[in-house]
């Protein structure tokens, strides 16, 4: 089996900042770095980094191609990846002291993703092979229906999140990666404890996770739930926390890990991101988050 990721191509413009810039304020950096990013692109790496093998789908503008090189140097199938002549998808990325983000994504070239470039990646699918997506690539709610007919498990990070993934219908999803900010929006809730019951009362055949930060992650699966706690780390920056998380959650459905495993190997692999600037950067190896779970006993 195989992993096909729908995923953004960005060019991140990582500022380095006191606090995030308020309204109306001006505010000087301390310093700026140029890194390669996109939600899409942090989880096919990270998902290829956990040991499974992924095709990236998406578009890339004139300025991309390192983008894809990238890929490609960190084990991605990068084959069919197509180019527009729209400007290329980048993100402005405020860190502060405590390695905390504010990001402003523009879609550009990652807006471009066609129902007919869709339909000629799904056309090489087999039945079993995962569909990854998020909310940074056109077409979401297409892909979703045309992987669910293929038979082909849907994962779905519903990030950023925004009025058209709040007005989704999930019935296409068969996991659903969420934090509670996500997951609060989608069920329509202020409290923690029912955004599961909420969401997988209206969508009974879904299974979902849900993200907490220091507090953990809860999954909910055909009626059993897991918890999994979060590992402590020095937080440098969290910008492909969640990324890395869902890569190697992904990697280990491929894998056939239970899902204690998956849940604690996804757990440590973000732990070691967010000691690590950047975002692509900060994915570790399989090795080293085999490595981490040895030295703390897990």
């Amino acid at each position: 089996m195989k992993v096909i990721n729908f995923g953004s191509l960005n060019v991140d413009h990582v500022y380095r900042v006191p606090h995030a810039v308020a309204e109306g304020e001006t505010l000087a950096c301390g310093s700026l770095q140029k890194l390669m990013g996109g939600k899409g692109l942090n989880q096919s790496i990270a998902i290829a980094k956990a040991g499974a093998k992924v095709i990236h789908g998406g578009l890339i503008g004139d300025e991309g191609q390192f983008l894809v090189d990238f890929l490609s140097e960190s084990g991605v199938d990068v084959s069919k990846i197509g180019h527009t002549d729209e400007p290329q998808g980048h993100a402005v990325i405020q860190v502060n002291d405590n390695g905390n983000n504010c990001i402003i994504v523009f879609g550009g070239s990652n807006q471009c993703v066609t129902k007919e470039y869709i339909d000629d990646l799904l056309s090489e699918t087999e039945e079993g092979d995962i569909v990854v997506l998020e909310n940074e690539v056109s077409n979401i709610d297409y892909i979703m229906a045309r992987a669910h007919e293929k038979k082909c498990p849907v994962v779905f990070n519903a990030s950023p999140i925004d009025d058209k993934v709040v007005a989704l219908d999930y019935s296409n999803v068969d996991w659903l990666i969420i934090n509670e900010i996500e997951g609060a929006a989608i069920a329509k809730t202020d409290s923690i404890d029912d955004i599961i019951p909420e969401i997988t009362k209206k969508y009974p055949e879904i299974s979902v996770v849900l993200t907490l930060g220091e507090e953990g992650s809860i999954c909910y699966s055909k009626g059993q739930v897991y918890r999994q706690k979060a590992y402590k780390a020095d937080v440098v920056d969290t910008t492909a926390a969640g990324d890395t998380f869902l890569g190697y959650f992904v990697a280990g459905l491929i894998n056939g890990d239970d899902m204690q495993t998956i849940l604690k190997t996804a757990s440590a692999a973000s732990s070691i991101a967010v000691s690590i600037m950047g975002a692509a950067a900060s994915v570790p190896t399989v090795d080293k988050v085999k490595e981490y779970l040895k030295n703390i006993g897990e």
